[in-house]
């Protein structure tokens, strides 16, 4: 490796993209292209990273198959960041398999955190757990070692473990700062962040008010009588409750616990569960099979039962009933929720992360671009989309995710 290549690699390692192109800007040798690749992802021109480390691949020799892994691995990693999300996984593990086989185990941990991150952002928290285990972060070069610690904390942010997140940012604010790295600093006090901003709302008899994740914790383990609409749950100590796929039942588990100790009348509940403004009789039978749905469901939590008004819920052993639900409510709310991060995201990578229809995805995000919360740019399939993080509130997205359906 010659000095001028050594020392635009040293550069990056540093985060200084603009000292490495002015030693490598007008050299087209490939390993100048990968990195001159790396130094425009860094400055956030994703487009022509891509192209450059596609070409910097293509130049390497046969038997510079690390090189040409290493430009896959960066490649990953630039389409994570912009949101890419069906970029190759076999290839990257490909990649990775590679890079351990010749010894170049930092990169190799570097292409499996990817993956991990890519686990954690479309909401695989089991998976990305069990991957993480293979890891010693203690021999994790800083930069890296401060990637693996943000892992660890979203996903114990998703998971409502606060304790463990912030002991785990802890140590990735100390590994970015032994790094040098300003934007791996700047990543990890943002991601510090999230747990003093305001994740959810408490609706109670008598009291409406923001949460922030630790004391949605808190609330969680406190002996109440959770309805939680933000993943469609209901919970109460060690049980959970998912109704994800009945979006009928938990509207009336959510109407009757915002009731609670008060019953509700049937019209409300047609309302709110039915959308039916003149109920008739098909209604009020329908009505009838719900509650007895929902009754069975919530057997070994709460008991539904008749008013001369309507329903009324009946814990069986917690104190309390009460919900959670998002900051901000929107029919549209989980898209707007993902784009609210401050990244330009795809239809297709919304889709994915969502678990949603492309078609589905894109009714969404027309929707909100005619009410002018999101906006678009590019076209075709290098269109993006993008919207402004609501001031002082979390993402969905950092919140637990839903509980497995059943």
């Amino acid at each position: 490796m010659d000095s001028l290549i050594s020392a635009a690699a040293q550069a990056l390692a540093t985060g200084d993209p603009l000292g490495a192109l002015k030693r490598v800007s007008l050299r087209n040798d490939a390993p100048a292209l990968a990195l001159r690749g790396i130094a425009m992802a860094q400055l956030g021109d994703f487009a022509r990273a891509k192209a450059l480390l596609r070409k910097a691949a293509r130049a390497f020799g046969p038997r510079e198959a690390v090189a040409r892994a290493r430009c896959i691995v960066a490649e990953a990693e630039i389409a994570l960041v912009s949101r890419d999300l069906a970029f190759s996984a076999k290839a990257l593990d490909g990649a990775r398999a590679l890079l351990e086989r010749h010894g170049d185990r930092t990169n190799a941990a570097h292409a499996q955190h990817l993956e991990i991150r890519r686990l954690l952002l479309t909401g695989h928290l089991d998976e990305a757990e069990r991957a993480l285990v293979k890891f010693d972060p203690v021999s994790l070069p800083p930069a890296l070692r401060a990637a693996h610690e943000l892992v660890v904390a979203g996903i114990a942010i998703r998971r409502l473990r606060t304790r463990q997140a912030r002991a785990a940012l802890i140590e990735a604010d100390r590994a970015a700062r032994g790094a040098g790295i300003p934007a791996l600093m700047a990543e990890v006090e943002s991601t510090g962040q999230v747990l003093n901003t305001p994740a959810a709302r408490l609706i109670a008899p008598g009291e409406e008010h923001i949460l922030r994740l630790e004391e949605v914790e808190t609330l969680f383990n406190s002996g109440v009588l959770v309805v939680d609409a933000c993943r469609h749950v209901v919970r109460h100590a060690d049980t959970a409750l998912s109704l994800t796929t009945r979006p009928v039942l938990f509207a009336l588990a959510r109407a009757l616990a915002e009731a609670w100790p008060a019953d509700v009348s049937r019209s409300t509940l047609l309302a709110r569960a039915f959308r039916a403004k003149h109920a008739d009789e098909s209604h009020r039978a329908r009505l009838r099979v719900e509650i007895g749905r929902l009754r069975s469901k919530l057997k070994t939590l709460a008991d539904v039962n008749a008013t001369t008004l309507g329903f009324a819920l009946a814990p069986l052993r917690a104190r309390k009933v009460v919900v959670i639900a998002p900051p901000v409510e929107d029919e549209y709310a989980s898209v707007l929720a993902f784009l609210a991060d401050g990244e330009s995201w795809s239809s297709s990578a919304l889709s994915l992360a969502l678990g949603e229809s492309q078609r589905n995805v894109q009714r969404a995000l027309d929707a909100l671009a005619a009410s002018g919360k999101v906006q678009s740019f590019g076209r075709g399939r290098a269109r993006r989309w993008i919207a402004r993080p609501v001031p002082g509130f979390t993402t969905t997205l950092l919140l637990p995710g839903p509980l497995p359906r059943g």
